[in-house]
């Protein structure tokens, strides 16, 4: 069997085994224990591995082959009440499941639990897979079914599988992992039978089933995005994905306390010894301009405060939001391409930073929730700004390939350098021997074939379509 048979056989019992598990890639092993195993990149070079399961306790872990230690319990089950607030289709959000969790201890080279087993995060990271938006969209309120049982048209199980065939040092979600929150209607074939809701099944099909040969490749750092919000997905979100200790008051199970787990501390990812990645949560951003009396102004200045803090202590760093700042957006048919930036961030990111809207330490700005890839470098000392929501979720369209001459997609930010595309797909970020703030990004298709390459150089960079090797 061919790799590209193999990968399309091995999604296709993904989305069939979506309501149990689908436990294992091609050639590789299981385990009924688990329904997920995989590793959380924290601030730092701290890194903790989470195990979710239906068991009535946590496994064990054994670190390099030593002797078997129990893991923490991180979130019990627990069956949260429907908010009933009318945002979206509401339900109660069952977790009938128990995270766990442990600290991955200096120098172990692996780990292993219920028959699985990782290899320990690299402190020399060189090759960084990102997505971002990657979940099957169910949404009544728009009239939105993506079809989730068909492998083509949401082929987010194929982008990991394609991906973790990179053999990533590092693993980037850039938000935005949860989509079904409305029922299938009746008749419609295209996602009869997909749970939804905001609770472990869900969150099982949309992410942890078809995602597995990805989270066995590499630890993960996860940027939460709009679809994780308390009103959302949150409870899923602190339960299996965020990097900070569990605490009951932040979980979103509580709607007394959103307006506090809305907002999360920024923190960077150490890369090398010059170089990080800073993860903003930017999910509650609003799409209009904040006045300077709105709460949510006050929580993103004192965060946009702190990740200058933390540029100012490496020479070059990312910056990871899940909302852009700086992008193009799709005019509608027949129109001209509009400013897509965030209008909520822009206003409060102009406070400290009026032109260049980024500390002068941020070479490169990296985002999804625009459903399409686009790589933009400007003629200005505004930051390569990258958007890779092209991982699953149903595409945005109408997407132009060119733009007019100085096209400003904020005041100033004129685009030298522009690509982009609606096709699905992933990227990685391969750092290169000749120095620090120097990288080759790769936008793949689905199948894992380059489509574009960007040479990035501190904050510019020079994009142009792959050269295929026939």
């Amino acid at each position: 069997m061919t790799l590209k048979k193999s990968i399309l056989a091995y999604t296709a019992v993904c989305i069939a085994a979506a309501l149990s598990a689908c436990t294992s890639a091609p050639g590789g092993g299981a385990s009924a224990e688990l329904n997920a195993l995989f590793t959380v990149q924290a601030e730092g070079q701290r890194a903790v591995l989470r195990a979710v399961t239906q068991q009535g306790s946590c496994p064990s872990v054994s670190w390099a082959g030593g002797a078997a230690q129990p893991m923490a319990v991180r979130a019990l089950p627990a069956n949260v009440p429907a908010r009933g607030q009318g945002l979206f289709d509401d339900k109660d959000a069952i977790f009938d499941v128990l995270t766990c969790e442990a600290t991955w201890p200096p120098g172990a080279a692996s780990a292993r639990v219920a028959g699985q087993e990782l290899a320990a995060p690299k402190t020399d990271i060189k090759r960084i897979v990102v997505i971002a938006d990657t979940g099957c969209r169910l949404k009544a309120a728009e009239n939105d079914f993506q079809p989730c049982n068909d492998p083509v048209a949401w082929p987010f199980a194929q982008v990991a599988q394609s991906a973790a065939l990179t053999k990533p040092d590092l693993v980037i979600h850039i938000g935005d992992m949860h989509y079904r929150e409305s029922p299938c209607p009746a008749g419609n074939a295209g996602c009869a039978g997909s749970p939804w809701g905001y609770g472990f099944d869900a969150w099982q099909a949309d992410f942890f089933v078809p995602a597995k040969p990805l989270l066995a490749a590499a630890p993960w750092v996860f940027v939460r995005g709009n679809h994780e919000i308390c009103s959302r997905a949150g409870q899923g979100w602190f339960r299996f994905t965020d990097a900070q200790p569990w605490q009951a008051g932040r979980s979103c199970d509580n709607p007394a306390n959103d307006d506090d787990a809305d907002f999360s501390n920024p923190y960077a990812v150490q890369i090398d010894p010059s170089t990080q990645f800073i993860v903003f949560d930017s999910a509650k951003a609003s799409g209009k301009p904040y006045s300077d009396s709105d709460p949510a102004f006050a929580k993103y200045k004192t965060n946009l405060q702190a990740a200058d803090a933390l540029a100012a202590q490496k020479p070059h760093n990312f910056f990871m939001s899940h909302h852009p700042l700086l992008a193009v957006a799709s005019g509608k048919k027949g129109q001209d391409p509009m400013p897509g930036g965030t209008q909520g961030l822009q206003s409060v990111f102009s406070t400290a930073h009026p032109q260049r809207l980024f500390a002068p330490q941020i070479d490169v700005a990296m985002h999804g929730h625009i459903h399409v890839f686009e790589a933009l470098a400007f003629k200005s000392a505004h930051p390569t700004s990258l958007v890779l929501g092209n991982s699953g979720s149903a595409n945005d369209g109408n997407l132009p390939t060119t733009l007019p001459p100085n096209f400003e997609v904020y005041p100033g930010a004129v685009i030298d350098n522009y690509l982009a595309t609606t096709d699905y797909g992933f990227a990685t970020l391969d750092r290169q021997a000749a120095g620090p703030g120097q990288w080759l990004m790769t936008a793949f298709n689905v199948q894992g074939t380059p489509m574009f390459t960007c040479a990035i150089t501190g904050s510019k960079s020079k994009c142009a379509k792959a050269v295929v090797a026939k």
